[in-house]
């Protein structure tokens, strides 16, 4: 598979892509696992079918059920066409990576795990982190090489 110029868009050097994406990404946070949240209830309610079905094995899910719900909401959303959740495109961001390819469905797995490791590990510090990095960028950011930005500027 080669990888043509067309099919890079490195994300913005001005400084104004950038401006107020931290505030805006808390608020797509708190949204995105708004919808999260909402989506677990159906697919508890599979894996309970799941589980009478399969003796009981089905039910050994639920430990893992939201994360596996999350990962698949980020992996198809920020890893789509789009670049951005739901939660995302709504507060007018989206993510890209530094080196200009766009967001795959592992990658943008990566990002939310490493994101969920950095979240308990430094809560409530893992904004901070952000108020002194070029272009906001948070710790998961700079480990897997992305930036949040603001849609209209990207």
């Amino acid at each position: 598979m080669t990888m043509h110029n067309e099919d890079l868009r490195l994300p913005s050097n001005d400084w104004r892509a950038y401006q107020g994406v931290l505030s805006r990404r808390v608020f797509a946070f708190l949204l995105d696992y708004a919808v999260i949240a909402l989506l677990w209830i159906p697919a508890a309610v599979v894996v309970f079918f799941l589980g009478i079905l399969t003796l009981g094995l089905g039910f050994m899910l639920y430990p893992a059920l939201f994360a596996i719900v999350a990962m698949l909401y980020f992996g198809l959303t920020v890893g789509g066409r789009e670049q951005a959740s739901p939660g995302m495109r709504m507060m007018g961001l989206a993510i890209a990576r530094t080196d200009g390819r766009p967001m795959d469905f592992l990658t943008a797995i990566v990002h939310l795990v490493i994101f969920w490791i950095a979240n308990a590990l430094l809560t409530p510090l893992i904004l901070l982190i952000g108020l002194f990095t070029d272009r906001s960028r948070l710790l998961h950011d700079l480990l897997i090489g992305t930036v949040t930005v603001r849609r209209d500027m990207y």
